[in-house]
């Protein structure tokens, strides 16, 4: 049963997960979590900021988890030990932002509080007021007499994330690009405008050379949050890792899939061709070309993992064979080697379990350590494939594009999925059996 506003329950599990759900479809907006850890009302620092951007608290104690598509709609999820949250920590504030439109927009919008270890939910609140607002505090974890509880709150914001974390002390900073506006200090040569500073500071006599350097470095501060996320679609489907200052650090590539429990489109035509199977195992895996002209490919069929400091400086983390595992499949790109790498095509695989990948809800996220998060869905496959291409990333010499692929291709009988992907791009690589 749906909390009402301002109503409040004991929460006594250890660790929580809160998941914020709503449905989508046409014209709905996305829609993200993001949590604040409050002292006294307001944030410590902007490190108590918790969203896409800003993934983990440094306590360990509050980590965003990402988006999931299943039958009851889209979620995104936070997880929270409240074991480890900082004694000082007073309240987590659980938020949502609208990136698109408003809430009045988002149907189904709800949070729910479940004990991470049983999975029982604690506390369910659902939002049936909104309009205008595109942020909204659904609800918060509170200590009392040091005990947790949680209440719904259900407080509007129609200034965004960005008015919504302003409020708690966060120093905001979303605009796209400012990063490339500190290049022009070159204007230093201009001789008439050093005098006249130069003449301005012997007004202070007693300290004549100092002041000139010292003020460069005293405002040390923190860069502000960057609010920003690119999401890539038909439209709009590539994206400069430049003009994001994201092309150097590790970049992540994240994997989340989940099967839909109703069978429709070319899958219901199959006869339930494809069921919620507890083995099926999809791989993400890359095609990587360097920069002097060697080719390969990372996959954990014949244990292909790659490596991060060396060729090809990809790496896959794991294999996610069930969709169980939270955090899905990672594959991490080393971008401080980015002139090593030519092009990159990562794809998915049906490796066992389902003869296609009708009925199956992926997103894709890319995540560069000193950039905003990219991400997109792959929509509907109404074609009998097993090899799916996400997304090809592609060195210009000046730049790295990011394109969203988004391509369910059907192989030949007796072609593999990896094959079938080096013919469809043109890599030319010998394959042989193998695997896992």
């Amino acid at each position: 049963m749906s909390m009402l506003k301002g109503a409040n329950l004991p929460v006594q599990a250890q660790a929580v997960r809160v998941e914020l759900g709503w449905h989508s479809g046409p014209g709905v907006p996305d829609v993200d979590a993001s949590a604040l850890l409050l002292v006294s009302g307001k944030v410590r620092s902007d490190a108590d900021f918790v969203f896409y951007n800003q993934p983990a608290h440094a306590s360990g104690a509050v980590r965003h988890e990402g988006k999931k598509t299943g039958a009851d709609g889209v979620t995104d999820t936070l997880a929270v030990d409240l074991a480890r949250v900082e004694p000082a920590v007073e309240r987590i504030v659980l938020a949502a932002s609208a990136d698109g439109g408003s809430f009045g927009r988002v149907p189904g919008l709800r949070v729910r509080v479940l004990d991470a270890t049983s999975g029982t939910e604690i506390a369910r609140y659902e939002s049936q007021d909104a309009t205008v607002e595109t942020a909204f505090l659904l609800g918060e974890l509170y200590r009392r007499q040091g005990s947790w509880k949680f209440r719904a709150v259900g407080q509007g914001y129609g200034s965004g994330l960005a008015g919504l974390a302003t409020d708690f002390g966060i120093s905001v900073d979303d605009e796209p690009a400012p990063r490339m506006a500190p290049v022009p200090p070159a204007p230093v040569p201009p001789a008439p405008v050093r005098p006249a500073s130069v003449r301005s500071e012997p007004v202070r006599p007693t300290r004549p050379a100092a002041p000139p350097a010292p003020p460069v470095s005293a405002p040390a501060a923190p860069a502000p949050v960057r609010l920003s996320k690119v999401t890539l679609t038909k439209d709009a489907p590539s994206v400069s890792l430049a003009k994001q200052g994201g092309t150097s650090g590790a970049m992540g590539v994240n994997l989340n899939w989940q099967m839909r429990k109703q069978f429709r489109g070319w899958g219901a035509k199959l006869g339930r061709a494809v069921a919620n199977h507890s083995d099926l195992d999809l791989d993400l895996c890359a095609l990587y070309e360097l920069s002097d002209g060697r080719k390969g490919v990372v996959q954990a069929l014949g244990n292909a993992f790659g490596a991060l400091h060396q060729p090809p400086y990809i790496h896959l983390d794991g294999d996610d064979r069930t969709g169980a595992v939270s955090s899905g499949e990672n594959l991490t790109i080393n971008l401080d080697h980015k002139d090593r790498l030519r092009r990159i095509v990562i794809f998915v695989t049906i490796y066992e379990g389902a003869r296609s990948f009708a009925d199956l809800d992926a997103t894709v996220t890319l995540q560069p350590q000193h950039g905003a998060p990219i991400d997109f869905a792959l929509g509907e496959c109404t074609v009998p494939s097993t090899v799916c291409s996400l997304a090809l990333i592609t060195n210009t010499g000046s730049d790295l594009v990011v394109q969203r692929e988004a391509r369910f291709l059907v192989p030949e009988r007796g072609v593999s999925p990896q094959r079938t992907i080096d013919y469809a791009y043109g890599w030319g690589m010998n394959w042989m059996p193998g695997r896992k």
